[in-house]
């Protein structure tokens, strides 16, 4: 089945949501129509519809496509301002790949199978919040368990290439007890929901900076070093997410809000995918892509332009909000040239074979 096509509208939502984010922050841009929905397009839009082709085509079933293509016409119905048609499609979506991480885990019932499982719940029980009427801000936590729960899931997987662990299992299941227990809360406003995910996300970032192993492939060189390094610094921004969301608490209407999500969704998340782009790409694909060290370049003004964006949330300085989330954008954006480069440069040199 063509791949590039989901691909491609995937893409679409990225650079929607990436104005639509910049419109909040108060650029004047034409997107300002659009800044409603820029978090359903950089979650459900783009993430929802890459993950979604990355475990269609490791499923290897027809029936899978069909959650990245819900996902990727429900962004497009977005844009198109048709949003109860995009959320159904959104929802449809997800419930599809719920199906399949379901498939995988009756297939192969290992822990991580499970964890990204429960990753796929929780976008379900978002998304169908949010069809049903609740504000973004009410499913985020959700949204936000659905991508922490499948990276630590992948990366759950990848331990299986260290020596055996007595302690691996039991120290990671408290971590993932309170993400799961901290995005229920919230949804339900009950308890110090924020505090708890907070701690939850706390106790992943311990846990996976002892068990992972970019840990020692941090001491390599080439790509090993590149995706160790996007690891290592994506964790970070996770531990300042949760070192912030306890204020959260007290209200979403404050600084620490916008500086906590994006500390998670941008330092965290993008940093994996900076990382991961490399080595899924060819799966998914089925293309070549040569690595070399400009990709750094983009890594590095990802978490240069979210530094000076959380400076701005925290001091409240609005210039430096608005320009370190615009370079943020940029830098989103040079990767995504970078990556299509070094796809063709692998390409030119296979035909000189």
């Amino acid at each position: 089945m063509p791949r590039t096509p989901f691909l491609m509208l995937g893409a679409l939502s990225l650079l929607a949501g990436l104005a639509a984010g910049l419109a909040r922050l108060g650029w004047d841009l034409p997107s300002l129509a659009w800044a409603d929905i820029h978090g359903p397009l950089m979650v459900c839009g783009f993430f929802g519809t890459v993950i979604g082709l990355e475990r269609a085509v490791a499923l290897n079933r027809s029936w899978g496509f069909v959650a990245p293509a819900a996902t990727a016409l429900g962004g497009v119905a977005l844009l198109a301002g048709w949003p109860l048609h995009g959320a159904f499609l959104l929802l449809a979506g997800s419930v599809v790949f719920l199906s399949m991480a379901v498939a995988v885990t009756r297939r192969q019932p290992e822990p991580f199978t499970k964890v990204m499982a429960l990753g796929a719940f929780c976008w379900v029980v978002g998304n169908a919040l949010w069809l049903s009427g609740a504000m973004v801000a009410e499913v985020v936590a959700l949204w936000a368990a659905f991508l922490v729960l499948t990276i630590a899931g992948e990366r759950l997987e990848l331990t299986r290439f260290l020596p055996p662990s007595k302690w691996r299992l039991p120290l990671l299941a408290p971590a993932l007890l309170l993400v799961g227990l901290g995005a229920t809360q919230s949804v339900v406003a009950a308890g110090p929901a924020w505090t708890v995910l907070g701690l939850g996300l706390l106790a992943l970032v311990a846990w996976s900076l002892w068990h992972d192993v970019a840990r020692r492939t941090i001491r390599q060189s080439g790509l090993p070093r590149y995706v160790a390094a996007c690891l290592i610094s994506g964790y970070g921004w996770l531990a300042i997410a949760g070192l912030l969301m306890p204020e959260l608490d007290a209200g979403l209407a404050i600084p620490a809000y916008d500086a906590a999500l994006h500390a998670l969704f941008v330092g965290f998340v993008f940093s994996m995918v900076f990382g991961h782009a490399p080595m899924i790409l060819p799966a998914v694909l089925g293309v070549r892509l040569s690595y070399h060290p400009v990709f750094y370049a983009p890594l590095a003004l990802l978490h240069l332009s979210l530094a000076l964006r959380l400076a701005g949330d925290l001091l409240e300085l609005t210039s430096w909000r608005q320009w370190g989330g615009l370079a943020n954008a940029f830098a989103i954006v040079v990767f995504v040239l970078v990556t299509l480069s070094r796809v063709l440069a692998a390409r030119r040199a296979s035909c000189h074979l």
